[in-house]
């Protein structure tokens, strides 16, 4: 039995040889069916895992209340985003005193410029370096950790001490080989001790994680002293099992704030980690839907090709198929033969996608900064796509090989 089925291979191949552009044709279309398939899902996956992993930092049991949600509300026929007020200095004050959820805890930050010039003796960084004023909970709730250092504490954010906190890419952009704890940093003029360097977070979507620097927000406030500075504030949730009562009583507390009547809707939006999450997972998997019904059309038009392609080997070998008939070969041996065929034919043109799609997917990965994994799902699915396929359209030729009548074939010119 094995050496029958290693005997049809061995004919398959051959057969494959003779006709070599045909089947170097057919093999591509397949392969551009299956590169799109794991190419896109390749792509979509280091998106998502690109961008979950920053929203993932936040933590499962931390919301945010902040300007706007990410929804835009629909007006008259078009889309245009509802104007609310900023998040002022005497909103997250008041809300700081009011909000009392127990096992909580508040942070609140604002950014003061994204095009800081930081000096340290005679280096100094390009003016593109964002400065955030924090305080003492910032760094818990964003899930952000401390390689070296101390965190901002209590009594830095309520003595409005000048010391900061630097992103681990300030050790090779000005630092060199020095140790940058108590060393002393100007920005704008003012003067900061160094007291931590952040954990690397790596970038996406260009915007450098590790190159930014953290202060207390009261000295923030004295250096940025533009109008209307919007404040964002995290609540993080210790049992998040008291996450949505916490949620709502912030809600609440914000409301009075903001003086909103029982009728008029939010002037102020909240987020949760997870709903960001959620969303970017619909969006991913829209696009995910879209590299299949591409794919499937692709390959849709492949197995045609690939039909036609054992058609017309069928004719160019019906004197063949005739000998071997009348020498004894049986239907069964005739449309096993035509089958490898087309399943050899299907998985070159498989791994031949499957090679050009991981190609494609670490391209986009290395080039947008994306955190790439090997797609393994879509490698699967593209490898069973293609022997279904093969399957699929050697069915008739297989067929049609089969049912040739011996003496015929032997007469055919």
């Amino acid at each position: 039995m094995f050496a029958l089925f290693r005997e049809n291979v061995r004919i398959a191949l051959d057969s494959i040889k003779t006709q070599l552009l045909r089947t170097i044709l057919t093999i591509v279309i397949i392969g551009i069916g299956i590169w799109a398939l794991v190419g896109i899902l390749s792509a979509v996956k280091a998106l998502e895992n690109t961008i979950s992993g920053s929203f993932a930092s936040m933590g499962s049991n931390t919301f945010n209340l902040q300007r706007y949600e990410f929804e835009i509300e629909q007006q008259g026929g078009g889309k245009r985003k509802r104007v609310n007020p900023i998040i002022s200095y005497n909103d997250i004050r008041e809300f700081q005193e009011r909000y009392d959820y127990p096992y909580t805890q508040t942070s609140v930050s604002f950014v003061g410029t994204r095009n800081a010039e930081i000096k340290y003796g005679n280096e100094k960084t390009d003016p593109e370096i964002p400065v955030y004023g924090v305080n003492e909970h910032y760094l818990s709730n964003t899930g952000t950790k401390v390689q070296m250092g101390r965190e901002l504490n209590f009594f830095d954010i309520q003595n409005n001490n000048k010391v900061c906190i630097l992103g681990s890419d300030f050790l090779k952009n000005l630092f060199d080989t020095e140790n940058p704890i108590d060393k002393t940093i100007s920005i704008r003029g003012v003067k900061f001790k160094v007291v931590g360097i952040l954990e690397s977070k790596g970038s996406s979507f260009g915007n450098n994680q590790d190159l930014k620097v953290l202060i207390p927000i009261q000295a923030a406030r004295g250096i940025f002293t533009q109008p209307n500075i919007n404040y964002t504030i995290s609540v993080k949730v210790e049992d998040k099992s008291l996450m949505k009562d916490a949620e709502d009583a912030a809600i609440v507390t914000f409301r009075n704030i903001r003086r909103l009547s029982p009728i008029e809707k939010n002037n102020f939006g909240i987020e949760r980690s997870d709903d960001l999450i959620n969303r970017i997972a619909s969006i991913t998997g829209v696009l995910e839907t879209g590299a299949w019904i591409f794919s499937i059309i692709t390959i849709l038009g492949s197995s045609i090709a690939l039909m036609n392609i054992m058609l017309v080997s069928v004719t160019d070998r019906t004197r063949e198929i005739g000998v071997r008939k009348a020498l004894g070969a049986k239907r069964s041996t005739i449309s096993t033969q035509f089958f490898i065929e087309t399943i050899v034919i299907g998985q070159f043109g498989c791994f031949l996608g499957i090679v050009l799609g991981l190609l494609t997917g670490l391209a986009v990965a290395y080039f947008a900064k994306f955190d790439y994994s090997i797609p393994w799902m879509a490698m699967l699915s593209a490898v069973i796509i293609s022997f279904v396929v093969a399957l699929i359209a050697g069915l008739y030729p297989a067929s049609k090989a089969a049912r040739l009548d011996p003496v015929e074939s032997l007469r055919y010119e």
